[in-house]
């Protein structure tokens, strides 16, 4: 070697090869370990070592599993010359593809540091299962999935997004199916459709069900454009839709002269809005729309009659996934409390069965450990269709007559603030979204939006009353015990 000559680099030792990493992350009864089975199958039958291991965990849902998985090429392993260190969790930042069966799931993977930009390929299905705090917030408690899709986005190298728990219905089929077509389709792993297929008839189970679910994945994956679902911004809803949808639900609800009433009320606050307004509409949309919904309050007769519908047996059916030759048993809990007796009944006898201790004792004795009915047999289907039949007399029950006169009162404070502080009708058109649900729910939304209103007086004078009345309703929104709306209506009364 000549002098000065640099000396050539001495390899200590070959290149180590790399995994092919994957999370999947799936709830209960998803068939998460299924897909995990299948990738398997698949890198071992492709001369690949594979490993998979899963840990269980309680979600807010269901119960949720984190399954991992690495795969390594043989070839790469022979070359190495040693056997390859397997782990048993994901590692931030160091998965290569991550599956998620619901869209919460991949935003958990997001917050896990399971996505990243420069690595990931993340494929998620757009449907959701709520939490039981999405479910429970007096307001709409729902997480914005646009937002979640948004930031699926930039969170992932690559982003693949289709309500894939849809499309494996529509086959007749479980989720793990089309998200296996999804996986096929991104190309992340070095295997050829053809034995993405093999693995699912390895398996030996639902095989003709499966592979029209992976075909509809598949395709659902390729095509560019399911990208763009729910990346869209949502368009501000126009009244004409808003209006024809409350007559609509009213008409359903109640009958075709009970939706007239509807318009028949709106028709002093479409007056005002086109002489106090800003050519937008707003006080008559947001009027229309929580109008409709306390005109079409919840009582025992309403819920009886959605409980036998034909369409939700159909859905239910779905759902279940119900063979041809398999029967379908649909069994109800009903707990009527007293209140909700007295509410349905025409307004004398609810009354008396308030007032009176005797009878409230007695009703107390029949209901109170509430009853099983099955909706699919003759005699409970029967029950809760005379229960539903008593809709024909809603308007003469205890519960209408308290609703109408509380709704009359709304509208007419309404109309008593549109013309000097337009803004400030608009909030309190707002107002009765405090009130939904039933229950303890309706019960504490009820006592809120009371206290509010009988705030409201001293609010009016005040500057910016609009922008004070908001709070107010969003301190009420914010729990479901009133101690925030409470220590906001002190602040109030103190300034």
């Amino acid at each position: 070697m000549a002098k000065g000559a640099a000396a050539p680099p001495v390899s200590l030792h070959t290149r180590t090869p790399k995994a092919i990493t994957i999370a999947i992350l799936a709830m209960g009864g998803e068939g998460g370990g299924v897909l995990a089975d299948w990738i398997v199958d698949l890198a071992e039958h492709s001369r690949h070592r594979a490993q998979t291991t899963s840990v269980p965990g309680v979600a807010q849902r269901t119960g949720s599993t984190i399954y991992y998985l690495e795969i390594f090429p043989e070839d790469e392993v022979q070359a190495a010359c040693k056997e390859p260190i397997l782990a048993l969790m994901p590692v931030p930042g160091e998965v290569d593809i991550v599956l998620a069966s619901e869209l919460m799931e991949a935003g958990r993977a997001i917050q896990r540091g399971l996505v990243t930009p420069d690595r990931t390929t993340l494929i998620a299905s757009t449907n959701r299962v709520y939490s039981m705090t999405e479910k429970t917030a007096i307001t709409d408690g729902r997480v914005d999935s646009a937002k979640v899709i948004e930031a699926s986005g930039a969170a992932a190298k690559t982003f693949v997004h289709a309500d894939f728990a849809r499309i494996a219905e529509d086959a007749r089929s479980v989720i793990s199916a089309s998200l296996f077509g999804a996986l096929a389709a991104t190309g992340a792993l070095p295997f050829r459709r053809e034995q993405f297929e093999d693995a699912i008839r390895k398996g030996g189970v639902g095989v003709e069900s499966s592979l029209a679910a992976f075909d509809a994945g598949f395709r659902a994956a390729a095509d560019r454009a399911a990208s763009a679902i729910g990346r869209t911004e949502p368009t501000k809803a126009k009244v004409g839709p808003r209006l024809q949808a409350g007559v609509e639900r009213l008409a359903d609800y109640e009958d075709v002269a009970y939706a007239s009433d509807y318009l028949k009320w709106l028709e002093p606050i479409r007056d005002l809005d086109a002489k106090f307004g800003h050519n937008d509409s707003a006080l008559l949309g947001e009027t229309a729309r929580y109008l409709a919904l306390w005109m079409s309050y919840e009582d025992a007769p309403r819920v009886a009659d959605l409980k036998i519908r034909r369409t939700r047996f159909d859905r239910v059916h779905q759902d279940a996934r119900v063979e041809p030759a398999q029967m379908l048993q649909i069994k109800e809990f009903l707990h009527p409390r007293v209140q909700e007796i007295a509410d349905m009944a025409p307004a004398p006898l609810g009354r008396l069965l308030l007032r009176s201790a005797l009878m409230r004792r007695l009703t107390e004795a029949i209901t109170g450990n509430g009853k099983i009915v099955e909706t699919t047999s003759l005699h409970g289907y029967l029950q809760l269709y005379m229960v539903a039949c008593m809709r024909r007399w809603r308007r003469v029950s205890l519960r209408f007559g308290k609703e109408q006169k509380a709704i009359a009162g709304w509208l007419d404070l309404i109309a008593r603030v549109a013309p000097e502080d337009y803004a400030l009708a608009l909030e309190i058109a707002e107002c009765p979204r405090m009130v939904k649900g039933y229950g303890d729910t309706h019960a504490q939304g009820e006592k809120n939006y009371e206290a509010i209103m009988a705030a409201l007086p001293v609010l009016r004078p005040k500057r910016n009353a609009a922008q004070r009345l908001r709070n107010l309703r969003e301190a009420a929104l914010a729990d479901d015990t009133g101690e925030k709306l409470a220590k906001a209506l002190a602040g109030e009364a103190t300034n």
